[in-house]
């Protein structure tokens, strides 16, 4: 079973997706978020701003679903220049608490002129 999870506090899907779905009440699964603003639509300038907002956008959806980051299992972040992997890397790390998320990070081509996507596996169960 599928539930969809909707939040004003991240921006909503340009596309056929849903921001996050839980699957069988035990994982939910975020969409990659870009680093739009849920209300206003920017995009901040530079990686540091872009990867901040992404991670409020995350933020915003696994708190809708009812857990926190501390509930993170799995990040998967797509850097358009991995020249600036120190810099996200930065901001990153004061998201998260130990013990870290398996994450894998990767170079990518992304849309829109962002320079972050970020997307994450959540567990639910408490």
């Amino acid at each position: 079973m599928k539930q969809p999870i909707v939040t004003e506090g991240a921006p909503s899907p340009i596309g056929p997706y849903s921001q996050g779905i839980i699957c069988a009440g035990r994982l939910l699964f975020v969409s990659g978020q870009t680093a739009k603003h849920p209300t206003s639509g920017e995009v901040p300038a530079g990686v540091r701003a872009q990867t901040e907002r992404c991670l409020e956008n995350i933020k915003a959806i696994v708190e809708k679903a009812g857990a926190t980051l501390a509930d993170v299992v799995k990040v998967n972040a797509y850097l358009k220049d991995m020249t600036s992997f120190a810099e996200y890397n930065e901001v990153y790390a004061r998201y998260f608490p130990k013990p870290y998320p398996a994450r894998t990070t990767v170079g990518a081509d992304l849309p829109g002129g962002t320079l972050v996507e970020i997307d994450a596996i959540v567990t639910l169960e408490k």
